[in-house]
């Protein structure tokens, strides 16, 4: 074979080889397009995971070894922080809303299309209680010491308080009430404040602090009554895994 041959051969297979390049690389892109609603399912579940992993992780970590009578300084700075490692982790997907709330108020203004709501608000329910089911099995041995095997809801060893938020014993029904509708409220408005660029918007990168340093504000402010829930995914995931897991049906009580 000619030495031309050879480089017309060379060029044609470099020819055919760009050309497969090409089909694959617009192959990935269709189906990277296509699974985009998939990709921020799958993100809001981890996020969410992470911020309940966390959050109850640091709950656990004061209540186990300081007691019932722990502080929340240590649970609302644990609970901050896991907000900004998770909307860190999945703010460039989904958005990190890691809230059905938050999700629901961005289909209300029109940030996020309302066939995508129910995803994102299964993937954070999910998520939340595959969360829990983390944290009870990192802490279970030290749970067991703790509670003496009984898992209680009430009295001095109480764990549910770990997992879930639960009211004070003073506060009524309609203070209850109160109490989230105010505090949810103050954390929609602040958030799309904090991201109106008519406004003072919060610098690129540094979102995922701001929210954070809001969700410790929240907590030290409106976090006595009920704990600060503030996300429905955050309290109800978790407490439908511990009436799974050995608390009984008194965590909904």
């Amino acid at each position: 074979m000619s030495e031309a041959d050879a480089t017309k051969g060379n060029r044609r297979s470099s020819k055919y080889s760009t050309l497969d390049m090409k089909e694959k690389s617009s192959c990935l892109e269709r189906i990277a397009l296509r699974n985009s609603l998939a990709k921020e399912t799958l993100s809001e579940f981890f996020g969410t995971c992470l911020l309940v992993t966390f959050a109850c992780c640091s709950i656990a970590t004061a209540v186990l070894n300081y007691g019932s009578s722990a502080g929340i300084l240590g649970a609302t700075v644990g609970g901050s922080l896991a907000v900004t490692m998770a909307v860190y982790a999945t703010g460039g997907v989904s958005g990190g809303h890691i809230n059905p709330a938050v999700s629901f108020a961005m289909c209300m203004t029109g940030k996020l299309p309302w066939v995508k709501l129910p995803f994102y608000v299964s993937a954070q329910f999910l998520g939340a209680i595959t969360g829990s089911a983390a944290v009870f099995g990192v802490y279970y041995d030290a749970l067991m010491k703790y509670s003496g095997g009984v898992l209680t809801v009430t009295g001095q060893n109480a764990t549910a308080h770990i997992f879930a938020t639960y009211p004070s014993p003073y506060l009524s029904t309609l203070n209850g009430l109160v109490d989230q509708i105010m505090s949810t409220a103050l954390l929609l408005i602040l958030i799309f404040a904090m991201f109106d660029k008519k406004n003072m918007p919060v610098p690129s990168g540094l979102e995922p602090i701001a929210i954070g340093l809001l969700i410790l504000t929240l907590g030290l402010s409106l976090g006595s009554n009920c704990g600060g829930a503030m996300n429905p995914a955050r309290d109800l995931g978790p407490r439908i895994f511990t009436s799974l897991a050995g608390w009984g049906s008194e965590v909904f009580t």
